[in-house]
């Protein structure tokens, strides 16, 4: 049996205790969240690129870009020679479809349309149609991060899906702290990240696949020349692509006549210049 007099001594503890806890809570405001980092870039290399190619989907396998080009009446499906820009394979799209997003997975390439709810799966050697699936959201984006597709639909969802039924997995939301981010088109997964454009900017998120949040941003301003520009029809930074075994990253946009592997530069430290 516990004395009275310890008893007396528990309960004084206890009440200490509490008011130092409160007294610790009333006093401590949460602390402000850490700024997002901001990345600019280095161009490492300039290469060819159709200037007449609505860039919507990109990837890089095996020393050969592919592209998913969109526009209706001129969407493709594209394998594209690195060096030169050269299309080594083409597969047209019906007039009905305008193509979207664009992933891997195993020996098949998977492509998403706009409006019609409807993607195809392509054998990636012959461009042979595979299959079709289905899914109720816009298409837009489409990257595959080694287990699951991620999808975006033009909103701050990114939703996870099975490469094999194409079935909803999980879904996100991509916010800057409490903000959340929307216009998320074309993807890349790189080092376990999801690299986002975010539509009509020169701006891609750095994007954290647990939480949804956006973990750096990357300033593309001025990467496609005004000289480049003029006596084109160059629209908005779209495609993102990146070659694994080599470390590269490339970036494009809709009708761009140039595609850049770039680096990243990390912003400076508080401080230095």
């Amino acid at each position: 049996m516990i004395s009275r007099e310890l008893s007396a001594a528990i309960v004084l503890l206890l009440a200490t205790n509490a008011g130092c806890s409160a007294n610790s809570d009333a006093g401590t405001e949460p602390a402000p969240p850490q700024p997002i980092p901001t990345y600019s870039y280095r161009v490492v290399h300039s290469f060819p690129h159709d200037p007449a190619a609505f860039t919507q989907g990109l990837l890089y396998d095996n020393g050969f870009l592919y592209e998913s080009t969109g526009q209706y009446g001129q969407s493709s499906l594209r394998k594209v020679e690195l060096e030169t820009g050269t299309v080594v394979q083409l597969h047209e799209l019906d007039d009905r479809f305008f193509a979207e997003g664009l992933a891997l997975f195993g020996n098949r390439l998977l492509q998403l349309t706009w409006r019609a709810n409807k993607g195809f799966a392509y054998r990636l050697d012959s461009f042979e149609q595979l299959a079709e699936f289905a899914y109720p959201t816009e298409g837009w984006g489409l990257t595959y991060d080694g287990e699951l597709l991620v999808m975006s639909d033009g909103s701050a969802t990114l939703y996870f899906r099975d490469p094999f039924t194409f079935a909803e997995v999980s879904r996100i939301t991509v916010a800057a702290h409490d903000t959340p981010v929307s216009q998320l088109n074309e993807l890349e997964w790189i080092a376990g990240e999801v690299f986002a454009n975010i539509w009509q900017t020169d701006t891609i998120a750095r994007i954290d696949p647990a939480t949804g949040q956006v973990a750096g941003w990357i300033d593309l301003t001025g990467l496609l020349s005004n000289e480049d520009r003029r006596g084109s029809n160059a629209e908005v930074l779209n495609g993102i692509a990146y070659d694994l075994e080599g470390e590269r990253l490339f970036v494009t946009g809709k009708r761009w006549p140039k595609l850049y592997q770039i680096e990243l530069v990390s912003p400076s430290p508080k401080g230095t210049p």
